[in-house]
């Protein structure tokens, strides 16, 4: 899955980018022992365009080649009978520009599980939109097959492939979403504000970054 740093080397570092400050807050005040390199907690700021920007920025000025990222925050989910502190793993993520397949889903599915005990976890494409999602337009996206959306993951996922030495083949940069449900069929959110009232969601964000550092020290095992 990864590729071992050379003997000497620095740890790669981690990159998690999320959108809005409460977001930020959740998962820079979670547990950050454990981690094996460097993590960097990024706030790029609502939509794709400033997701775009923000993680190109971050990874041209301040991250080497190899850093790994992840898309963080809430999103909301499409699935009947999700609820609100619901995870998503996205296998993939879709935008305008195409599909990036994600790194280690499985790894990260399993870690979540024991680190955020008794919490659903679902796995699936993660859809990309640049606003906030509701009715019809949730029933149709549901219709291609993706679990959730949110406006920043499939940017950030294919900035950060771009960004990277080797693209989408062999030794490509190591990207994940990982999304915890604020809004869901049966708990539209009315106003992307009323996230501040999302208790249970912000919890379970601040509870996954022991997942994370799993999954990120998982990449620097030698190849088999």
């Amino acid at each position: 899955m990864g590729r071992a740093p050379a003997p000497g080397a620095a740890t790669p570092p981690l990159l998690i980018a999320c959108a809005l400050g409460i977001e930020q807050l959740a998962l820079r005040s979670g547990d950050r022992s454990g981690a094996p390199g460097p993590v960097t907690v990024l706030r790029t700021g609502m939509g794709p365009e400033r997701a775009r920007a923000a993680v190109s920025r971050a990874l041209g000025e301040r991250h080497r080649w190899d850093a790994a990222v992840i898309a963080s925050g809430f999103c909301a989910g499409l699935a009947p009978g999700m609820h609100p502190g619901d995870l998503v793993v996205a296998d993939e993520t879709r935008g305008p520009d195409g599909t990036t397949v994600c790194t280690g889903a499985e790894l990260l599915v399993k870690a979540l599980v024991r680190v955020v005990p008794g919490r659903s976890v679902h796995v699936g494409p993660l859809s990309g939109s640049d606003h906030v999602v509701r009715g019809p337009e949730r029933a149709a996206l549901r219709g291609t097959g993706a679990i959730a959306v949110d406006m920043e993951s499939a940017a950030t996922l294919r900035t950060a492939r771009a960004a990277g030495a080797f693209g989408e083949g062999p030794g490509a940069r190591p990207v994940a979403a990982v999304r915890v449900v604020v809004d869901a069929p049966e708990h539209e959110l009315v106003r992307i504000g009323t996230v501040r009232g999302g208790i249970s969601a912000f919890r379970v964000l601040r509870a996954v970054l022991p997942a994370f550092y799993e999954w990120h020290r998982s990449l620097l095992l030698p190849r088999r």
